[in-house]
């Protein structure tokens, strides 16, 4: 794996003794990847990451891993917020849903898969802190979206996906799996945010075949499998 080094101005120290141990993606949401790359190293901007990854499978480094990049915003994930503070950020170049989502070329997701093993060896990341930029801002972010990868990078050691390889998702028995809120709480979504939205989220990483934010019952096994795997 080769990196390129195009330094961003836009990081800062992050707070003694935090953790890397969030790896959150996103896409970029531009018209192009030179427009993303421009505004990521934009100091009036005030946002970075500490990697893109190009539609070709280039990947650049624009903030040490070290360093606290300003990716993730408003966030929250199993209780903790301000998730800057201890994750590594990857933009994917792609434009979007406001410029003509596509989906994301398997060289990308190639490179996407090199790069976050690499992070995985160096940090303390379980696969449950693998996640999209919609996970930890569900009622802001749709990104990386629906024709993300998900099951792939799951199937090379990259984040969470309680399928077999045959694709079949296990069942989990109780009445918490009628609970649709309390499986998103266990998971790790916030709690203060009306259902659907926490579901179109969860259904954009784990069903993306359905978005719709509601509670069928391949919506709710998943959420089952998901949080028993996060258990």
């Amino acid at each position: 794996m080769r990196l390129h080094d195009l330094p961003s101005p836009n990081h800062d120290a992050r707070p003694d003794g935090a953790p890397a141990d969030m790896l959150i993606l996103h896409y970029t949401g531009m018209e192009s990847g030179a427009a993303a790359i421009a505004r990521l190293r934009d100091p009036a901007a005030k946002v970075s990451a500490h990697y893109i990854v190009e539609e070709d499978g280039r990947i650049l480094r624009l903030v040490p891993e070290d360093r606290r990049a300003w990716h993730a915003g408003v966030s929250h994930w199993r209780g903790a917020t301000g998730l800057n503070a201890r994750s590594i950020g990857i933009e994917v170049v792609n434009p979007g849903h406001e410029h003509g989502y596509r989906p994301f070329p398997a060289l990308q997701m190639a490179a996407l898969c090199d790069l976050c093993l690499d992070i995985l060896a160096r940090h303390p990341i379980p696969p449950r802190h693998v996640l999209a930029h919609s996970d930890i801002a569900p009622d802001r972010k749709e990104d990386p979206g629906e024709l993300f990868d998900w099951e792939g990078l799951a199937r090379n050691g990259v984040g969470l996906w309680p399928a077999d390889e045959s694709g079949v998702w296990p069942t989990a028995g109780g009445c918490a799996q009628g609970d649709p809120a309390a499986l998103l709480a266990a998971i790790g979504y916030r709690t203060d945010l009306p259902l659907p939205v926490l579901l179109r989220a969860f259904q954009r990483h784990w069903r993306p075949e359905r978005v719709d934010g509601s509670a069928d019952d391949a919506t709710l096994a998943r959420l089952a499998a998901v949080a028993a795997a996060c258990g």
